[in-house]
């Protein structure tokens, strides 16, 4: 067997175990070394593939294709600063819980350390942020081997999709020459039944422990629900339920999946963050313990709110041992998968009748809704999101960047029958990617996506525009264009008026009109709430990329905020008196 057909073997076996294990996605970016993996993966009928050109967008755009899909996908590169360019999507897939199969090609050994040109050391170069690691062997095509890259194919993806996900890094040493020969018999071999084995189930708790935490459900009358950011779909019936037949309170975050959807929504509170402002507030609402769904919330306030109460029980249901609790309070871990967890519980305790609890969170909610919901037609950034969330259409995806549109989210986003998934980059919350994950979302959705994003987070991932020309993919994007690092005009920083500017008001004082334009995109500016309102609802009957631009002044934008945030908490803490 010569090398041409020991490495189309090899890879034909890899590439179809991948399938076989459930893959359906590959996003590649071009280059020599990594072509018997791009080949290959383009040859099989049954993967689709997209082809990137920039590893970053890349990366974040298979992201975005592994959050709607549920599924690992594939990406690929050549070797060298290609396989660097994907570090930010992989710490963000590794914090976020999203799978990916990250397979870098090599040089081979004997061209490492000897300033082989694109030569860097690839392995383990991503570290700790991703779950496994492997340097492949180099190909052959004898049996034993062909069974060695399939279990290495197998194997990678059952890791990379859970029970917690995230990435797996596998490096392909490769030497020339790299095209494979397509015109072999039997390119992708042959799977053995032993690769198909796999025995999972969903983790539970003993009944004993259950027993445990009823009573101190059973006991207490003022426990609280907390849900973060998750994927889980199924989890809003489950958690309801039981939120219900204990008669306490829901903190939903915008991307818990609770705020939306035809589930019912009376124990669901969304306005805390706008509620929980003042030490007296939160004082207030001391609870007797807390169960936590999720990562952590965008929330700052209740960030300082479980702080405060950080003596009280606290609960996080986690599907495995990876710790999520930024305040380092004595949190109790439940290792079970949240659903179950749920509707397992309710076996054990009994319906509560009195709502006094509940009925004070309730009545916090609507002081709050009665000021954040108050007619007003100036398109400031906070009724813009507010506009937007009544607007987003049934049945669709919402994503919104970091810093000020995710916050906004938080507090505009309220309870609503539609069926509205609400999704960010919340791993390690940065601006990078946000375009790229959006559309890599809205290419395996086969409906329009809504992205929300501030002009910092559009000027960085701006190449991503290229995918949605390149791809016809549709997507509307509304652009908050403050002219600047809105977000910091909230903190401390702003007070330092001699390098605030430079440092952290970075303005761009760029015309976005001329970027959409050469990626054939439609752009519209708007300049109030009517026009708005009509310049999206135009977007969702086009094809392809629509960006929305609204311009706001930073220094105005947070009086306003503060105004309203102001006004919520005199009256809350008038209530509560």
């Amino acid at each position: 067997m010569n090398h041409t057909e020991n490495v189309t073997r090899y890879v034909g076996n890899f590439v179809d175990e991948l399938f076989r294990s459930g893959l359906t996605h590959a996003v590649i970016s071009p280059g020599s070394r990594s072509t018997p993996l791009a080949m290959m993966l383009c040859e099989h009928k049954k993967i689709k593939e997209y082809v990137v050109i920039d590893e970053r967008s890349a990366a974040f755009f298979a992201l975005g294709i592994a959050k709607k899909t549920k599924k690992p996908v594939a990406i690929v590169c050549t070797s060298g600063t290609a396989a660097a360019n994907y570090m930010p999507a992989i710490v963000e897939a590794r914090y976020a819980r999203v799978p990916l199969i990250v397979l870098t090609a090599d040089r081979p050994h004997e061209l490492r350390h000897i300033g082989a040109s694109q030569t860097i050391n690839q392995v383990g170069m991503y570290g700790d942020f991703v779950k496994i690691f492997e340097e492949m062997a180099l190909p052959e095509g004898s049996d034993m081997m062909l069974d060695y890259v399939r279990q290495r194919a197998g194997r990678a993806y059952r890791i990379a999709e859970g029970p917690v996900a995230g990435p797996v890094h596998l490096n392909f040493p490769f030497r020339e020459p790299l095209v494979p020969d397509f015109s072999l018999d039997n390119i992708w071999g042959k799977r053995k039944e032993r690769f198909n084995v796999l025995h999972t189930g969903k983790k539970r708790l003993e009944p004993t422990q259950l027993m445990q935490l009823a009573k101190v459900m059973q006991e207490k009358e003022r426990g609280l629900i907390v849900c973060g950011p998750q994927f889980d779909m199924t989890l809003a019936d489950a958690v309801i339920a039981l939120s219900e037949q204990l008669n306490i309170p829901i903190l939903a975050d915008p991307l818990s999946q609770l705020r939306a959807g035809a589930h019912e929504k009376d124990t669901v509170i969304t306005t805390y963050d706008a509620v929980l402002r003042t030490e007296k507030i939160r004082a207030e609402f001391q609870p007797d313990y807390m169960i936590r769904f999720g990562a952590m919330p965008i929330s700052k306030n209740f960030m300082f709110y479980s702080t405060e109460h950080r003596r009280v029980p606290q609960f996080v249901v986690e599907e495995g041992e990876e710790v999520r609790e930024p305040t380092n309070d004595d949190t109790q871990y439940i290792i079970a998968n949240s659903v179950r967890f749920c509707e397992d519980m309710m076996h054990y305790i009994e319906a509560k009748e009195d709502r006094t609890w509940l009925h004070k969170w309730q009545v916090t909610e609507q002081i709050a809704k009665d000021f954040l919901q108050a007619e007003d037609k100036t398109l400031t950034e906070g009724i813009t999101a507010r506009t937007l969330a009544t607007c987003v259409p049934n049945n669709s995806i919402l994503f919104t960047a970091n810093s000020m549109p995710v916050r906004d989210i938080d507090t505009f986003f309220f309870q609503t029958d539609k069926n509205i998934i609400v999704q960010a980059n919340r791993g390690v919350s940065g601006i990078d990617g946000t375009i790229a994950t959006a559309l890599g979302m809205a290419a395996v959705t086969k409906k329009r996506v809504t992205l929300f994003i501030g002009d910092l987070s559009f000027y960085h991932d701006l190449n991503s525009l290229w995918m949605a020309k390149h791809y016809n993919i549709d997507i509307t994007i509304v652009v908050i264009n403050n002219n600047g690092g809105g977000i910091f005009s909230f903190l401390p920083q702003s007070k330092e008026e001699k390098h605030f500017e430079t440092l952290f008001g970075t303005p761009l004082h760029i015309d976005f009109s001329y970027a959409v334009n050469m990626y054939e995109g439609i752009y519209s500016i708007v300049e109030d709430v009517d026009a708005f309102i009509q310049q999206y609802e135009q977007s969702l009957q086009m094809n392809g990329l629509s960006v929305i631009e609204v311009q706001t002044d930073r220094a105005e934008n947070v009086a306003w905020h503060r105004d309203i945030w102001g006004k919520i908490v005199q009256k809350v803490e008038q209530y509560v008196q």
